[in-house]
């Protein structure tokens, strides 16, 4: 099975694609998409769309992971991450039909088997558990492969966001 990860934003969005094979999980890839702050936000949404339907295009995931929103106190950045992740549920519907979404709660406590964990317990869970040489950078690909990872510790099968 392959997963893509995601951990949306609208300047950057993190993306980590795993194969899981039985017990075994391997990386496929990961990195971000970035928006130029000069661009408009229609701009920037098609940008963040279009790279997510070359991603889906290049590595065929059976499903997409995303992290749900965890709203902060300043209301406009809080609008322009919900549009941001609208367009990539959209992608990940269209392209995928598949889509499984965790809160951070859910993806600290599948990978440190805590819900309070920090930052960096859940990033190094995601080196350890990938095999990695060193923590994935930007901060936003460690979330899309814990997000990632999430769904393969867990292997829910919800089958409500499912296209039939």
């Amino acid at each position: 099975m392959i997963i893509l990860g995601i951990d949306p934003g609208y300047a950057i969005v993190g993306f980590g694609v795993i194969e899981k094979l039985g017990h075994n999980i391997r990386v496929l890839d990961y990195g971000v998409i970035t928006t130029p702050k000069e661009h408009t936000m229609p701009v920037r949404l098609k940008t963040i769309y279009d790279s997510l339907c070359v991603l889906i295009d290049k590595y065929k995931p059976d499903c997409m992971a995303i992290e749900e929103l965890f709203f902060q106190n300043n209301q406009k950045t809080a609008i322009n991450v919900a549009e941001a992740r609208g367009v990539t549920v959209l992608a990940g519907m269209e392209k995928i039909g598949k889509l499984y979404e965790y809160t951070p709660l859910q993806i600290k406590q599948a990978l440190t088997g805590q819900g309070r964990a920090e930052k960096q317990q859940v990033q190094y869970m995601v080196k350890a558990i990938l095999g990695l040489s060193a923590v994935p950078k930007p901060d936003d690909a460690a979330d899309a492969l814990a997000a990632a990872l999430t769904h393969a510790q867990t292997n829910q099968i919800l089958g409500q966001n499912d296209i039939k």
